[in-house]
């Protein structure tokens, strides 16, 4: 249990930090379908015997590359949409291919936020504190391409050179968080805190800090929920993000007719 909520906290920092670019760029699409690319690569890497975490490292790296470069010619979407669906079937080929084939699906898919052990706790730090780091060092590349991209543009930042810059720092966190939590439940948490955090305020540094807690909040939650009830840890994040984000989007409705009215 200890390591449980030492990887755990560690996923649910890493998460409110990416997760708030994630929504800031609108990029939800990109962190819904990189996961799944880490997925495919585990399962491939499991299959011929190779260290998964290298494998998913491989495979993420490989779509945010492939939707960043071919998204630039065509239609963003499109391309997120069928990198998805080719790293699905990747990983339910490779998957058909082995020998655990439940197992396996439910390990990567699901993670195995219960199950961590003590020599996996290196890694997921080490990855953790590169994510924190690369967005530290691309922090105002980062807020000026995303809010202003002309503006950036002008003041010679690529803004292409970030969206590549960017995606492989979801890749990344990606790697790092999907042995832990499994490739759905990394998508609940790059969304829904950082989603729920903006609808409170618009100031990027309290943003981050609110996205953290409320990722914080999501996880430890779902495991003491976990470990109470008996039910899958992966119901209780999910459900969690959700309600985080109904009652941001609520507070947002009733903040913005309070101004109605005091404006009247």
């Amino acid at each position: 249990m200890m390591n449980t909520w030492i990887s755990a906290t560690i996923v649910a920092l890493i998460a409110g930090i990416v997760g708030f670019f994630v929504v800031l760029r609108g990029s939800s699409f990109l962190a819904h379908a990189l996961p799944h690319g880490a997925f495919a690569g585990a399962a491939g890497a499991t299959l011929i015997g190779v260290n998964p975490v290298l494998g998913m490292g491989i495979f993420a790296v490989a779509g945010a590359l492939t939707v960043t470069t071919l998204g630039r010619r065509g239609r963003n979407d499109v391309v997120t949409a069928l990198a998805l669906v080719a790293m699905l079937g990747l990983g339910a080929l490779f998957l058909s291919l082995g020998s655990q084939y439940s197992a396996e699906v439910y390990a990567l898919l699901f993670g195995q936020i219960l199950g961590v052990s003590s020599t996996q706790l290196l890694p997921i730090l080490v990855l953790g504190i590169a994510c924190v780091l690369a967005i530290a060092i691309g922090f105002r590349p980062l807020m000026l391409s995303s809010v202003l991209p002309d503006m950036a543009a002008a003041k010679g930042i690529g803004n292409q050179a970030v969206a590549v810059y960017f995606s492989l720092v979801v890749a990344l966190a990606t790697a790092m968080s999907v042995p832990v939590v499994g490739a759905l439940l990394m998508f609940s948490l790059l969304v829904g805190p950082p989603a729920a955090a903006r609808s409170f305020t618009s100031n990027p540094g309290r943003s981050i800090a609110l996205s953290v807690a409320f990722a914080l909040v999501t996880v430890w939650a779902a495991i003491a929920a976990a470990y109470l009830s008996d039910w899958p840890v992966g119901f209780f994040v999910t459900a969690a993000s959700a309600l985080l984000y109904g009652i941001g989007r609520g507070w947002f409705a009733v903040r913005t007719r309070w101004a109605h009215v005091s404006v009247r």
